[in-house]
């Protein structure tokens, strides 16, 4: 099959690019129609619907030529991106959508189609869709992580280095205890990082409706650790709920038991690593430029260790 068709780059996808990845991102966008074009045809796809995007993947509902749905994922080749097919490889559609084909020398995948019209983010109740989440990851840090992927280890290692350099960026010295507070649970930790296949993205709007499955797990950044590592995600899904509860100390530790309920988490374990998410979290900003935490991470590390202390 031939294809004349050509693909509307989102004008917010392509201000994402140049934001984020400056001339190669402009680059990449220039030559997203011809790259589209390309796998259409080599993979002998219709486009069946608009497209999706995030902040660097175009998602293009296709119909493969026996007409089966599919979804075309075009996104440029990052450590970020490179491993996500490796880890839907491994899942094999076990908790997560299915890896159908892969262009490893561009990152082009085509995944099962999935209804994007329908997050797990649609589901009103919290405990509902957070047994959901929590049902999905189970099933997803139930494997072991494969070779050649980044480890916990190494990047909790390098968190731990960029502390002393970051800390004096934040403007409040509460803040600046809360991040050594995190640096010290991560420390404590760092030699044990654990080896299972961690999604590392895992939040409402990262679960889809399917049809083999209810709910199937999408944008996997696989990542080789402890499963604590990988909750923090769901714990600040829906924030603004969380608030208008009117005790956010309680509405953090109820997601968290049933997260760690779910996964059979040991807390004490599971509060280390989130509170290394938090640090995680952190750094990032602290290297955009921000000076001050997010609310949200504070009352999450904060729920946390008053619970642990508790």
């Amino acid at each position: 099959m031939s294809t004349s068709i050509r693909i509307d780059v989102p004008e917010a996808l392509a201000a994402s690019h140049s934001k984020h990845f400056g001339a190669s991102g402009r680059a990449w966008i220039a030559a997203l129609p011809d790259l589209a074009a390309a796998f259409l045809d080599r993979w002998a796809l219709r486009p069946d619907g608009p497209g999706r995007h995030g902040m660097a993947s175009l998602v293009l509902p296709v119909t493969r030529a026996d007409g089966t749905p599919a979804a075309l994922k075009l996104q440029p080749v990052t450590d970020e991106h490179a491993t996500e097919p490796v880890g839907l490889r491994v899942w094999d559609g076990d908790g997560s959508v299915r890896l159908l084909d892969h262009d490893p020398d561009t990152g082009t995948m085509l995944l099962e189609r999935l209804d994007a019209a329908r997050p797990l983010s649609s589901v009103a109740d919290d405990d509902t869709a957070m047994g959901v989440l929590a049902g999905l990851l189970e099933r997803l840090v139930a494997v072991r992580a494969p070779e050649g992927l980044r480890r916990l280890a190494d990047i909790a290692a390098d968190m731990l280095d960029q502390v002393p350099g970051a800390v004096p960026a934040l403007a409040d010295p509460a803040d600046r205890r809360l991040v050594r507070t995190c640096a010290s649970a991560v420390a404590e930790l760092v030699g044990e990082p654990g080896d299972r296949l961690l999604h590392w993205d895992l939040h409402y709007d990262n679960v889809l409706a399917a049809e083999r499955e209810p709910w199937l797990a999408i944008d996997p950044k696989p990542l080789a650790g402890d499963p604590g590592f990988d909750l923090l995600p769901a714990l600040d899904n829906r924030w603004d709920e969380v608030v208008a509860s009117g005790d956010v100390t309680r509405a953090v530790l109820r997601r968290f038991d049933l997260l760690t309920d779910a996964l059979r988490l040991d807390r004490q374990r599971a509060t280390g690593w989130t509170l290394g998410r938090v640090l995680q979290n952190a750094l990032w900003d602290v290297e955009d430029g921000e000076t001050a935490l997010h609310p949200a991470q504070v009352a999450i590390a904060t729920a946390l260790l008053r619970h642990r202390a508790g």
